[in-house]
């Protein structure tokens, strides 16, 4: 059940802020963030082992980011299904989806960000919508932005459907309530300043139904496997990551800073 976090303020130093949190399987094999796919050189981000997509990426030189969260809806096939670790990448280098057989591919929402605009794609296995976002703060979850899409078909349990609410319910308020960064420089704390606090689970126990950073215990242990925080402006980047979500010392700076 992963978020994002999208503040678009086009007066702003960073016009664009970007966080994501990305849940999964805890023993699903992961790179942390870097140049990994040839084909797209100078696009950075954390690579799946197993699929060898990822969950967002970030073009420097436009700049640009690309984030993805799965959807609700119609499952692809199996035997056809392509993995919608690619998507980021194609928004990150490109700024477009670009020549795709979308049945082949699972429900998903994918963020495409600039400094001058934000752009948000759902698919739910049969529909795609393509909406730019308003300035303002935004909360992307698994059943869309601010929650708002039929939350039936895909493999989110109800127990999880019911977590998203209550997560939006919770954090919204908060964001709106504090000031938003300037995470020009310094280090990670002091360049996000109110937001890390939030992003860190605002002191949530990982079981909490509101929990940002979850963890479930079961046959596997599915919980939050990282958080990226992006700042985009024309002229600079800054791009903070935390693969030990919830522990202020894991966090590194992958650009500026």
């Amino acid at each position: 059940m992963c978020t994002a976090l999208v503040s678009f303020d086009p007066a702003a130093r960073f016009p664009l802020l970007l966080a994501g949190i990305r849940d999964e399987f805890a023993d699903r094999a992961w790179d942390p963030p870097g140049a990994h796919w040839p084909d797209r050189p100078g696009v950075l981000g954390g690579r799946d082992r197993l699929a060898g997509g990822t969950w967002l990426a970030v073009d420097p030189s436009v700049p640009r980011a690309g984030c993805v969260l799965n959807g609700t809806g119609v499952l692809a096939l199996e035997e056809t299904r392509l993995s919608r670790g690619d998507l980021p990448l194609r928004a990150a280098a490109d700024g477009d989806l670009g020549d795709l057989d979308l049945t082949r591919i699972d429900p998903f929402h994918l963020i495409c960000g600039e400094p001058s605009k934000v752009r948000l794609w759902t698919w739910t296995g049969t529909d795609l919508t393509d909406q730019w976002l308003e300035p303002g703060l935004h909360i992307v979850v698994n059943t869309g932005l601010s929650g708002t899409c039929a939350a039936t078909g895909g493999s989110i349990p109800k127990a999880g459907l019911d977590g998203i609410r209550a997560r939006l319910e919770h954090f919204t308020p908060r964001l709106e309530a504090v000031d938003r960064p300037d995470p020009a420089e310094g280090e990670t704390a002091a360049a996000w300043g109110p937001w890390l606090p939030l992003v860190e689970g605002d002191g949530l126990d990982p079981a909490d139904p509101r929990a940002l950073l979850l963890r479930h215990e079961g046959e596997r242990v599915f919980a939050s496997t990282s958080v990226s925080l992006v700042a985009l402006a024309g002229d600079a980047v800054r791009y903070d990551f935390s693969g030990r979500p919830g522990d202020r010392s894991a966090w590194r700076t992958v650009l500026g800073g």
